[in-house]
């Protein structure tokens, strides 16, 4: 039973979720194009945005390509650049902990502006609170890999998720056997994942494929026109 529900979660969901990820993606790009988009408060608490929505990216991004290059870059790889499994599994634990670090406080900013600030929260759909609450999520069960890691400074233990995503990347059949008798934490942490990607196309995280590699260096403004009429120019990201 306990094979078969792995099996199920592991084996079978992750393509489940990549598929809506990719045909929901095109399918909202076409029929939608005007949700597209992130939604803009820029104007109310300026400086907590600026704070939190900057110190968030910059951690996600950092996760992001963490996650990326060490779970699908093939294992002979890392044995050809003589970087053995206990360095790659404190690599991952030291930038992994400061970016994760790092994106606690910007998202812990964000939520505390969307939730708290009256105008902010009525101005809030129902999806973009639960996608921020469930990021927060995410990164807490992250974090909390953290101190599971250091029982395993072997890196024998991330050698099973770089088999598990390879498995799952490249159609093989039983990949879900490889993460069986990994920490719930660790479960926990790849469900809500792909959950992430399940919804994905329907939230505004959307916009993402949108953003250009030049967007640091823009020298343009977002332009905002407030209730009265006046514009506000502003370089930051809208949140």
């Amino acid at each position: 039973m306990i094979q078969t529900l792995n099996s199920m979660v592991f084996g079978w969901y992750p393509y489940l979720c990549l598929t809506v990820f990719l045909f929901g993606s095109l399918v909202r790009f076409d029929r939608e194009q005007y949700t597209w988009r992130t939604g803009s408060s820029q104007l109310l608490r300026r400086r907590q945005l600026m704070w939190g929505s900057n110190l968030f990216h910059v951690g996600i991004l950092v996760i992001f390509a963490g996650h990326f290059v060490g779970l699908l870059t093939p294992i002979w790889i890392f044995d050809m650049l003589g970087i053995s499994h206990g360095a790659k599994q404190m690599l991952a634990i030291v930038a992994g902990g400061v970016a994760g670090l790092m994106c606690l406080v910007g998202i812990a900013l964000l939520t505390h502006r969307r939730l708290f600030d009256p105008r902010i929260r009525a101005n809030s759909s129902f999806g973009d609170t639960t996608i921020l609450l469930l990021l927060f999520v995410q990164l807490l069960l992250g974090l909390a890999t953290i101190p599971i890691s250091f029982g395993h400074l072997d890196g024998y233990e991330m050698v099973k998720f770089m088999a598990w995503a390879q498995g799952i990347v490249s159609l093989q059949p039983g990949a879900a056997a490889n993460v069986l008798d990994v920490h719930p934490i660790f479960k926990a942490h790849l469900v809500l994942g792909m959950t992430l990607f399940l919804v994905f196309p329907f939230t505004r995280l959307v916009h993402m494929w949108s953003a250009p590699i030049w967007y640091l260096g823009r020298r343009g403004y977002q332009v905002v026109r407030s209730r009265d009429g006046r514009i506000a120019r502003s370089g930051q990201p809208a949140e």
